[in-house]
């Protein structure tokens, strides 16, 4: 299934005996939408393309703008003004001309978001909003897909992955978004990146090991993070990881479920 052209790009991917030509193959057949093309989106992005990702998906319905380009290393000074859904394309392709990329120029809601999701493996959503990150979430519990769900604030990141439509080893229900954080903050008291302001590497960071959980989540080798918060504090270069687990009283997956659909986020 790879090409002799394939065989030498990937090369050092299909040595590892974690993936080696069987892993490969996986990642080259896998479809992965990538929700929002920011400053998370930009390394996930590149790095899902450099390792050979048969199709890429990207939402977003932004323009790049020149105070982006302190972190968003997908897009170059050229690029401001154009629809960053594009942008990014053009970058992918010049990377890697393997990577079918199907961009999609618009803001994922409630109306759309089943139809996105659905026609992909695997999700990694770097939105920069809990909204979207509520919806999302909401979207691949039922659409039974498994997704990579990263956040960043001025100096500190979070990590996880999802796959509550499946059950842990102990038979319980893996948790879902709303086990981890029930409610969303109350507007007003997170601060916007524009206002509180963000170091572009730590979204690097982030992006990165979002990019390689999906990876790991494709081939299939480690120990993933379904049940595990991963936590990165910049300023004491520190990890952590915490465990979580599924929460009866979720409205989702719980005892007594009250969304059954996507209606609240419309």
């Amino acid at each position: 299934m790879l090409t002799a052209e394939e065989l030498e790009r990937y090369a050092r991917h299909i040595v590892l005996r974690e993936v080696g030509g069987p892993g490969q193959a996986a990642l080259k057949n896998a479809r992965v939408l990538v929700v929002g093309a920011g400053g998370l989106g930009a390394p996930v992005l590149l790095y899902l393309a450099a390792a050979g990702i048969g199709t890429l998906g990207i939402v977003d319905d932004d323009l790049v703008s020149l105070s982006n380009l302190q972190r968003q290393v997908i897009y170059g000074t050229a690029e401001i003004g154009s629809a960053k859904v594009e942008s990014a394309a053009t970058a992918i392709n010049r990377l890697n001309p393997h990577v079918v990329i199907e961009p999609q120029n618009v803001r994922i809601g409630a109306a759309n978001a089943m139809e996105l999701v659905g026609s992909y493996d695997i999700v990694a959503d770097g939105s920069d909003n809990f909204a979207t990150r509520y919806l999302v979430a909401d979207a691949c519990f039922f659409a039974k897909k498994p997704l990579v769900t990263a956040a960043v604030g001025t100096f500190d990141g979070t990590l996880t992955t999802l796959r509550p439509h499946e059950r842990a080893p102990d038979s319980r229900p893996n948790p879902t978004y709303r086990c981890l954080f029930p409610e969303p903050p109350p507007p007003g008291t997170v601060p916007l990146c524009a206002e509180a302001g963000i170091l572009g590497a730590l979204t690097g960071v982030l992006g990165s090991l979002m990019a390689l959980e999906v990876i790991r989540e494709i081939v299939g080798f480690g120990e993933g993070l379904v049940g595990r918060l991963l936590m990165f504090d910049a300023r004491a270069m520190r990890f952590e990881t915490l465990s979580y687990n599924w929460d009866s009283a979720n409205p989702l997956s719980g005892d007594k479920p009250t969304i059954r659909d996507l209606s609240s986020h419309a």
